[in-house]
């Protein structure tokens, strides 16, 4: 008597067969010069009945192991066992791992390459449910086998065979061309005494993996980062965040046939990303104390958003813009910015070691080492630095856009002045905030 087929055991039985359905068209598509009565054709049809196809790939899912552990990882010839692990089973640590995998996490596939096709059926879904073929096969679910076949027993066979594609193969075994890691084990055993130390034979993690692997391709290379770098480019908001990866590695595995891996790592092919294992710089890239340079403004040059500020200057500048209040407070801005950026500059330098200015390669002028150092003001006061500071920032700002004008616009001293007189009235208001931080 043949069991009662419910809706969603239909569906799932038209989902198997438009699956075998689209892998005979494709077939047609590669015999399509073959006259229409050679006998290929008639093989084929017969070999892409859904009985017929799925019998064989029952047969062929014993050549195929579902992992999220595989031994390949470590060496390709490397013979013993992979694992499939759920992710909820493994112990939690405080260190990302495997056991953060979401339970839906992608499994790889180690076997014969020629098989792979069964798992790619096993790996649908039907619409709106979260659970694989293949889980619906490890869980024994009722209209998943009446969706199989009409015939319970062949269906119970049928799915049997595909659910042990996720089970381990024989007893536990490495290899010698494996990882393999003593541990040394506690107690007073001596260190010769094989009874010291556990053998410990490292898998490759190849899941987790390819999850990372995943995340990393959206945050390089999807739309919704290529948007936010292009806003961050402008200057604009982007709701999506920008990841950067740096000193980010890719280990290649498998050569040329990946495959002979695993079905993820082809996927990526062959391709690990490797993160940076080293300890943050968190001020990386901010300039060093300014030693060896004759002004501190040798290096106010390169700290964060100077270069594009002075730049956004010298382009206003160049167009000649009407002698107006509007102009005077555009300039006024950027100036007041650059300006900010020589305080952040000061306050950085004031939180460094006191008297690192008395050290012998410091060429700073002497109210530039007082005005970063408190050491050097204590040593030799001197009263309004602000004015000798603000004088220097007016040539070098001056000097600054004359490179980038390159003989369009004349910037003389009248007009260091100017620079001198925006960078006084702001420095003299913050000195005394500058002298309190001390």
């Amino acid at each position: 008597m043949s069991p009662t087929v419910s809706g969603r055991s239909t569906l799932l039985r038209q989902l198997i067969h438009r699956f075998i359905e689209e892998r005979k068209q494709a077939k047609l598509e590669s015999l399509k010069k073959l006259p229409p009565d050679d006998p290929q054709f008639v093989e084929l049809a017969a070999k892409y009945l859904p009985a017929a196809w799925l019998d064989d790939a029952a047969r062929r899912s014993s050549q195929l192991q579902v992992v999220t552990h595989a031994l390949k990882g470590s060496h390709p010839d490397a013979k013993g066992s992979s694992l499939c692990c759920d992710p909820a089973d493994l112990p939690v640590h405080a260190e990302v791992g495997s056991h953060c995998l979401p339970p839906d996490a992608e499994r790889d596939v180690v076997g014969n390459a020629a098989a792979l096709d069964v798992y790619k059926l096993l790996k649908l879904r039907l619409e709106g449910e979260s659970q694989s073929l293949l889980a619906l096969a490890q869980a024994q679910d009722a209209d998943w086998l009446t969706a199989l076949s009409d015939d319970a027993e062949q269906a119970r066979r049928w799915s049997d065979a595909f659910a042990a594609m996720a089970q381990a193969r024989g007893a536990a075994s490495s290899h010698q061309l494996a990882k393999q890691v003593f541990w040394r084990l506690g107690g007073a055993n001596e260190a010769d005494d094989p009874s010291s130390y556990h053998l410990l034979a490292p898998l490759y993690p190849t899941a987790l993996v390819h999850r990372v692997h995943k995340v990393l391709e959206a945050h390089r290379f999807g739309d919704a980062a290529k948007a936010a770098r292009e806003a961050r480019k402008a200057g604009q908001w982007h709701p999506e965040p920008v990841h950067d990866y740096p000193h980010l590695l890719l280990q290649k595995l498998g050569g040329t046939k990946p495959q002979n891996i695993s079905q993820l790592n082809s996927e990526r092919r062959g391709n690990t990303p490797l993160l940076a294992s080293v300890p943050p710089q968190w001020n990386e890239g901010l300039p060093r104390p300014p030693l060896r340079v004759s002004s501190l403004f040798q290096r106010l040059r390169s700290w964060p958003g100077v270069r594009d500020e002075v730049d956004s200057l010298a382009k206003f500048l160049l167009t000649d813009p009407e002698r107006v209040e509007a102009t005077r407070g555009r300039v006024q801005t950027h100036v007041q910015v650059l300006v900010d950026a020589l305080i952040e500059f000061t306050a950085w330098a004031r939180e460094l070691e006191p008297g690192w200015s008395q050290d012998a390669s410091c060429a700073l002028p002497i109210a530039q080492r007082q005005w970063l150092d408190p050491e050097a003001q204590a040593i030799e006061p001197q009263a309004r630095l602000f004015e000798s500071v603000a004088a220097d920032f007016g040539v070098w700002l001056n000097d600054a856009l004359r490179q980038r004008f390159k003989g369009e616009r004349v910037m003389d001293a009248s007009t260091a002045r100017e620079w001198t007189s925006l960078a006084e009235d702001l420095l003299r208001d913050l000195e005394p905030e500058l002298s309190h931080a001390d």
